[in-house]
């Protein structure tokens, strides 16, 4: 991602199905008068709008799946990655109507080969429209429309591996309220220690109203990674092998961000992509020191204080849901409590002799109500300007 001041960001976003990473590659959209809208209360339907000027510009690297091969990695404390898919598989559930995402409508109307729609209410020789979606039921659209793009005829697509500046992960978030109150408690965006960045991994919840998924109430994990439904072996030698990627990519920046509702607004895909306009626009640059605090829910890491992008500042009740009238402490508490006894049910399988010392660390630490800095003790935050192997780490866990 490139910012309006030449600043080069590249981000990875992950997450189950549901969780955004397509969506990563769509570009904002405007409303009438040139503002961008962040979210509609769903109470009082109050939109909240911000002036943006210039927006980032990006270059694609891969859709949803990369390949991290050990023979990419340059050895500098970041993770690089390469594409590992020649199509793209789409989905255009969000792209109601023309106008929705410009980019795909235009790549798709007129591409440079024939494309394949899956799902997508069309005629033998005329031309689909992603936004014509079949329906499962008078009235009822389909939930996972789908298009297949070759990568080479995407515009600007990156043909060689990157490396990974932040690792984002994607949450499909419902309503929160106090009177109904749910895991829909994550702020725009959190910063993550890499320990906490190494259970939602474990965890990868697909969370609420999963386009991929018919029926199934509540929260339900994609597996190990978010891509165990494709990979072989045991979980625990995949969590291991997650657990050591982030050891010895301690360069990286570890977010959490929601998409579909903050507390009680709806906000679409518009947490992640104004994530990705603000950190790009920061560069290596930290934060600063009053800008972010624990959050009340240890999972959610640390939440942000104030955020402005180009002058326009993000309301806190964007940041902090509890701040939201309508959710207030409690209905965030409640929400907390549905989160932590997701995570312990989801965590327990993981506890057997072939998990490492660092990851038992760290999941008793989660099972025990760790507060934020006690998952960054283990796994500090800050780069240090050296590189711990796992034996070090190991080495530290069983002499703490």
């Amino acid at each position: 991602v490139i910012s309006p001041y030449d600043n080069v960001t590249t981000f990875m976003h992950e997450g189950a199905s549901g969780g955004g990473k397509s969506e990563m590659l769509q570009h904002i959209n405007r409303e009438p008068d040139g503002q961008v809208l962040i979210g509609e209360n769903l109470v009082t339907g109050e939109r909240r709008l911000i002036n943006i000027p210039l927006f980032c510009s990006f270059n694609p690297v891969t859709d949803d799946m990369a390949l991290c091969h050990p023979s990419f990695q340059q050895g500098n404390g970041k993770l690089v990655v390469l594409d590992a898919e020649n199509g793209w598989f789409i989905r255009v559930d969000s792209v109601l109507e023309y106008g929705s995402d410009p980019s795909l409508e235009k790549l798709t109307i007129h591409p440079k080969r024939p494309l394949l729609f899956l799902n997508i209410n069309t005629l033998p020789g005329s031309t689909a429209l992603i936004w014509n979606h079949i329906e499962d039921a008078p009235g009822k659209r389909c939930p996972n429309p789908r298009v297949i793009v070759p990568r080479d005829i995407v515009p600007n697509v990156v043909n060689k591996p990157v490396t990974v500046d932040v690792r984002s992960f994607g949450v499909r978030t419902p309503v929160c309220s106090k009177e109904n109150p749910s895991y829909g408690i994550i702020g725009l965006f959190h910063i993550l220690p890499p320990a906490l960045a190494w259970l939602w991994r474990l965890v990868a919840p697909r969370g609420h109203a999963n386009p991929s998924i018919v029926g199934g109430e509540g929260m339900a994990s994609e597996g190990v990674g978010s891509y165990w439904p494709f990979a072989t072996g045991k979980r625990v030698r995949h969590a291991n092998l997650l657990l050591e990627q982030i050891i010895q990519t301690p360069r990286t920046i570890y977010t959490l961000v929601p998409n579909q509702h903050i507390g009680v607004w709806k906000v679409g895909f518009k947490p992640q992509m104004l994530m990705r306009e603000y950190l790009t626009r920061r560069g290596s640059a930290k934060l600063r020191s009053d800008q972010y605090q624990p959050a009340r829910c240890p999972l959610l890491g640390y939440e942000l204080n104030y955020l402005t992008i180009e002058g326009s500042k993000i309301p806190t009740r964007f940041l902090q849901v509890h701040r939201q009238i309508e959710v207030g402490t409690d209905g965030y508490d409640e929400g907390a409590k549905i989160l932590y006894n997701f995570f312990k049910k989801q965590l327990q399988p993981f506890l057997t002799d072939e998990l490492s010392p660092v990851g038992r660390k760290i999941i008793d630490a989660c099972l025990s109500g760790a507060s934020v800095e006690e998952y960054n003790d283990v796994l500090p935050i800050n780069y240090q300007y050296s590189f711990l192997t796992v034996k070090e780490i190991e080495e530290g866990v069983n002499g703490y």
